[in-house]
């Protein structure tokens, strides 16, 4: 089973659960119809890796705020990139289909560590970084669905398993990469760093 690192200790989520379409600007940007819920879907624990890899040149990278939860509360933060096979996710979504040949894939859930936060996440923000240039960014406040509501939701349907891992929705700024490109992903609390990631794709 793979694992994630949370304060220097290995711990081994049975699932990832994603929320899709939580951020105005994304919506708009993929010609995505406004849900009237929260989109949720889930990637096991195959999809989770340390490791960027290059897959095919419709990959998308979605840069995102992770959350780990104990106890149905979240107990770390970090940051992830959720990939996406672009062409047959559209093709799925106009057959109506589910997501999960395109979503849910090995190594598709790419995780950094976390660290400890017992927060508000209001001041929470990130930023995302490929070859020295700036390509997503985001904060607490331009999420449609708060962390906790997030939370909050997934549980009326699904138990939360300590370890499991939350990605909370991606921003504006999506594309493709590159075998070779350099990602640097940096998690703020206001103007204090919280952590740095970095991978390369391979």
């Amino acid at each position: 089973m793979n694992s994630v690192i949370f304060e220097d200790r290995q711990i081994i989520p049975s699932k990832v659960v994603c929320v899709g379409r939580n951020y105005v600007e994304h919506i708009e940007e993929l010609n995505n119809e406004m849900p009237s819920s929260m989109v949720l879907f889930n990637k096991p624990n195959s999809a989770i890796s340390e490791t960027l890899k290059y897959f095919q040149e419709d990959t998308r990278y979605e840069a995102e705020i992770t959350l780990l939860i104990k106890d149905s509360k979240i107990s770390g933060i970090g940051l992830g990139l959720d990939l996406t096979h672009a062409k047959i996710q559209n093709y799925l979504k106009s057959k109506g289909l589910p997501w999960e040949r395109a979503k849910a894939f090995d190594d598709s859930a790419v995780l950094s560590s976390f660290v400890s936060y017992e927060g508000s996440l209001e001041d929470i923000r990130f930023e995302l970084y490929i070859n020295s240039e700036l390509r997503q960014f985001a904060d607490y406040s331009l999420m449609i669905y708060k962390p906790n509501e997030i939370i909050k939701e997934i549980s009326t349907f699904m138990t939360l398993e300590d370890g499991d891992v939350i990605m909370t929705g991606t921003p504006k700024g999506v594309g493709v990469y590159s075998r070779g490109d350099i990602f640097l992903g940096k998690l703020y609390e206001k103007d204090k760093m919280l952590m740095e990631v970095m991978w390369e794709a391979v």
